[in-house]
């Protein structure tokens, strides 16, 4: 089946286009992992002898099995061959702390966990049936046998995603085969497949990673997986592989740009990069469009799903304090505190509405509905739980989360618009701005500023310099000089943390 056909299909199955390139093009790479390298054909059988012993062990479509591991071949040939079976999976981060593993284990049901030496002694506590990706896979797997066939409908869970598993209860976001069907769908323009590869360096178990592995697969792409990011081995694995597809985090670009060796390699193979995940400075975007061969899209959604927008950078470079307009086919609205939409012009709640968007919490019906909006037609919207208003052309731009929106002295004010205005002093090489409880001002904005080597410029200064740029509402506390800004696997910054760290402001 041809690139052009798959993304005219309503819906089919992801491991069902394995199978259409394994026949196709039974020698070509499909994955590359630290070196290792797997055939369309040969994958396709793996994944095959995986849904048999899957089914052999008595797993049955709709229930879920987990992973908790380094990326792996191993690891996507189980992902792949529970898929086949009409088995759901739950990608767990291997970083999380054991109690809240076995907490997402019990929360997902799962009914079998695979590990690898980095996490099976953190999962000594879950009694499930275990496999070993590294030492006891071949002895699990089934004889090259075909899995008996299964019905794999558009409404069967895919995936269980979970946000959080560091502290408090784990959230499970439920991903059917349907939504997933719609991010292959929607990454037709990105011109994936055969003679292209796509080369990831971030989690599988990150919906950021997903949202670009799955649709290259489909599309029959080569796929390339860099287990753990550094910038110079990212760069020397483009130079290496031709790679013409990217997904990173803006911390990640930041990195690379910043890499005193990124002009010495050839990245002339790239058509398309692809940002997610967290706000991206138009400064960082506008190095990268300078710097970097290929076009540059930043996405904006949410792994819950809903509305998303896409910035073609390369093609709006007026347009990057924004995030793009919103995807053909979703219907992104705006909506006040009390749930009405807002004005044209004004600024509001973004909820979003698309053919991907996610079954629910697992098991916390709850949170589902908190999480829920619907329009007076009764068509059901999903809530980002961001501020952000459109321009005259469309484009949204973005405020804040608005958990992290700080009222001061009744005033409302946007910690973006001060790291914006931070990030323009030469000293100046990341920053985060929070809220922290106020006596006088119930809360207060302080800064985390991380400086560039050989600065020298104190937090005072700096806190000096930018209230002298400020309205009087939006003046900075205080500045505290860091090393580096506590970040998760995927780059997003723990702003909870440097509340906590910083404590209140008086």
């Amino acid at each position: 089946m041809t690139t052009e056909a798959i993304a005219r299909q309503p819906f089919s199955t992801i491991a069902g286009c394995v199978r259409q390139h394994a026949r196709a093009r039974p020698r070509d790479a499909a994955l590359v992992v630290d070196g290792q390298c797997i055939d369309w054909a040969t994958f396709d059988a793996q994944v095959d002898r995986c849904a048999a012993a899957l089914q052999r062990d008595g797993v049955a479509p709709g229930e879920t099995i987990a992973v908790c591991a380094a990326a792996s071949i191993a690891y996507v040939v189980v992902f792949l061959g529970a898929l086949r079976a009409g088995v759901a999976v739950a990608p767990l981060a291997p970083g999380a702390a054991p109690g809240s593993l076995v907490r997402m284990l019990a929360d997902a049901q799962a009914r079998r966990v695979f590990v690898d030496a980095s996490t099976a002694d953190a999962l000594v506590e879950a009694a499930l049936p275990r496999t070993d990706l590294e030492s006891g896979f071949e002895t699990w797997l089934a004889d090259a046998v075909a899995p008996m066939p299964v019905d794999v409908r558009p409404e069967l869970p895919f995936n269980i995603i979970y946000s959080s598993g560091t502290t408090g209860e784990p959230k499970g976001i439920v991903q059917s085969h349907a939504m997933r069907w719609a991010h292959v769908r929607r990454a037709a323009p990105q011109a994936l497949g055969p003679g292209k590869v796509t080369l990831l360096a971030t989690p599988l178990y990150s919906n950021t990673t997903l949202v670009l592995f799955f649709p290259s697969l489909a599309y029959g792409s080569t796929v390339v997986l860099m287990p753990k990011f550094d910038a110079a081995g990212y760069l020397a694995l483009a130079e290496r592989h031709r790679a013409t597809h990217t997904m990173l985090v803006p911390v990640q670009y930041q990195r690379l740009m910043a890499s005193p060796d990124f002009d010495r390699f050839d990245l002339s193979s790239f058509e398309a990069k692809s940002c997610t995940s967290a706000p991206f400075p138009a400064a960082l975007k506008a190095d990268v469009l300078r710097r970097w061969p290929g076009g540059l899209v930043e996405i904006y959604g949410m792994t819950e799903g809903g509305g998303t927008c896409m910035l073609e950078a390369h093609r709006h470079p007026d347009k990057l304090h924004t995030v793009g307009r919103p995807v053909e086919g979703h219907d992104i609205r705006l909506i006040d505190d009390e749930g009405r939409e807002a004005a044209a012009g004004e600024a509001g709640e973004v909820v979003g509405h698309s053919p991907g968007m996610m079954t629910g919490y697992h098991r916390r019906p709850e949170l589902t509905r908190d999480a829920e909006w619907f329009d007076a037609s009764g068509k059901r919207f999903i809530r980002t739980g961001d501020i952000g208003r459109f321009d005259a052309d469309g484009f949204l731009i973005l405020a804040d989360r608005k958990k992290d929106m700080v009222i001061s002295g009744g005033f409302n004010i946007y910690p973006s618009d001060l790291e914006a205005q931070l990030r323009e002093h030469p000293g100046v090489a990341e920053v985060a701005v929070v809220g922290v409880p106020s006596t006088r001002w119930g809360e207060t904005p302080v800064a985390f500023v991380v400086r560039r080597p050989s600065d020298a410029t104190s937090g005072e200064a700096l806190r000096d310099w930018l209230n002298a740029r400020v309205g009087k509402t939006q003046r900075l506390a205080g500045v505290s000089i860091v090393d580096e800004l506590p970040r998760n696997a995927i780059g997003k910054v723990l702003k909870r943390e440097l509340r906590e760290r910083h404590g209140p402001a008086d």
